[in-house]
C-alpha cells in the first residue's frame, strides 16, 4: 500500500490550505492510500528555528517524510514565495530526501498573481532536495475555498476539478510498476553505480 505524507506549511489550521489538504487526504484515503499529515505549525517553533536535529518532534517529523512514497508540500503564498514555517522545516530535510518519492506542491493565494509561485519559487527547493518526479501542483486562489462556521471548508468546481486533476495523477503514477522507487531500492542502485 502506498503512503502519502502532507506537509502543511501555513502558519495557521484555519486558513484556507487546510481545505486543499482535507480534501487531498480524504480522495487519498478513498484511494486506498495511507496518509499522514504533518501540520508544520505544530512542531516547537524552537525546534524549528534553533533547527534541533536531536528534537524528538522533529525527527519522527522527518522519519514520517523518509518512510513516504510522496510528498504533498502545501503552503500559502506570501510576498510572492512559500511561507516561512514550511522554509524552515524544508531546510531540515536532509539533501536528497525528496529523491525516489513523487512530489505535488499545492499552493494558495490571494490572487491569480502569484501563480508562478509554484515554479520559481517552491519547485526549485523540492529540486535541490532530490525530487525528480515533480507533478504540475494545483494553484488556488482563497476565494475558490469557502471557510464554513463548523470549521469545515467548501472547495469551488474549478478547484475541485484540478486538484482531482493532481490528486488522480498521483495516485495513477503511485500505482504503476517501476515509477516510484522506494528508498531500499534507491539505496540499492547507489551501491550498483
Amino acid at each position: 500500500m502506498s503512503h502519502v505524507v502532507i506537509i502543511a506549511g501555513s502558519p495557521s489550521k484555519r486558513s484556507r490550505l487546510t481545505g486543499l489538504t482535507d480534501y487531498s487526504s480524504q480522495k487519498l484515503t478513498e484511494a486506498g492510500i495511507t496518509v499522514e499529515v504533518i501540520h508544520v505549525v505544530d512542531l516547537p517553533a524552537e525546534d524549528l528555528v534553533q533547527a534541533r536535529f536531536d528534537s524528538s518532534f522533529i525527527r519522527d517529523a522527518l522519519a514520517v517524510v523518509e518512510a513516504a512514497d510522496a510528498v504533498i508540500v502545501a503552503t500559502p503564498v506570501y510576498k510572492a514565495s512559500y511561507s516561512g514555517v514550511l522554509k524552515l522545516f524544508l531546510d531540515l530535510i536532509p539533501q536528497e530526501g525528496l529523491r525516489g518519492k513523487l512530489t505535488l506542491p499545492l499552493v494558495i493565494g490571494g490572487s491569480i498573481a502569484h501563480l508562478l509561485a509554484i515554479d520559481y519559487a517552491l519547485k526549485p527547493v523540492l529540486a535541490a532536495l532530490g525530487g525528480r518526479h515533480i507533478l504540475g501542483g494545483v494553484y488556488a486562489v482563497d476565494q475558490g475555498i469557502e471557510r464554513l462556521d463548523d470549521g469545515k471548508f467548501v472547495l469551488s468546481a474549478d478547484v475541485t476539478t484540478r486538484l482531482d486533476r493532481s490528486l488522480d495523477e498521483l495516485i495513477l503514477t503511485l500505482e504503476k510498476d517501476g515509477i516510484t522507487i522506494s528508498q531500499n531500492q534507491v539505496s540499492l542502485l547507489d551501491k550498483s553505480i
